[in-house]
């Protein structure tokens, strides 16, 4: 690739490999890649995936509502909506009145919904195991930096 002076473009990097934001791109897509191919034997989206683990995880603790999975999944609450929508014909998720907001809705997973949740985990466990394989012990180290990038609100 051309570095800096030998690009059209004005840039504070070298080579376009320094840039982090290209970094994180490209590994984002590579990792989305592989976590698709994971998840399509399950019949499942990432973000379908990714709201049906996280309800699975919080209902453990009681009612969930659908503000506090999509603050817990890191997803816009619209597209949550229309997600938990396919779910729910899915027989994968059930939404019941809450017990303590009368406009609130409870989400739960439902007995389908649950162990299709612990089989893709499973995989996608497998894919992030060996997606990150090359960062060896500083594997943690390198989420908890992604931790500090999000702040404080994620």
């Amino acid at each position: 690739m051309p570095d800096a002076e030998e690009s059209g473009l004005d840039s504070e990097f070298a080579t376009a490999e320094d840039s982090t934001g290209l970094m994180l791109w490209r590994v984002t897509n590579a990792w989305q890649a592989a976590q698709r191919a994971a998840l399509r034997p399950f019949g499942l989206t990432h973000v379908q995936f990714v709201l049906l683990a996280s309800l699975a995880w919080l209902d453990t603790d009681g009612p969930t509502t659908q503000r506090e999975l999509s603050r817990h999944a890191g997803t816009d609450p619209m597209m949550t909506s229309q997600v938990l929508r396919t779910l729910e014909r899915k027989d994968l998720v059930e939404r019941r009145g809450h017990p303590t907001d009368a406009r609130a809705k409870s989400l739960r997973v439902t007995v389908t919904g649950a162990e299709l949740a612990r089989h893709a985990n499973a995989a996608v466990e497998g894919v992030d195991q060996r997606f990150f394989t090359p960062l060896g012990a500083e594997r943690a180290v390198f989420t908890g930096m992604l931790r500090v990038v999000l702040g404080p609100a994620s």
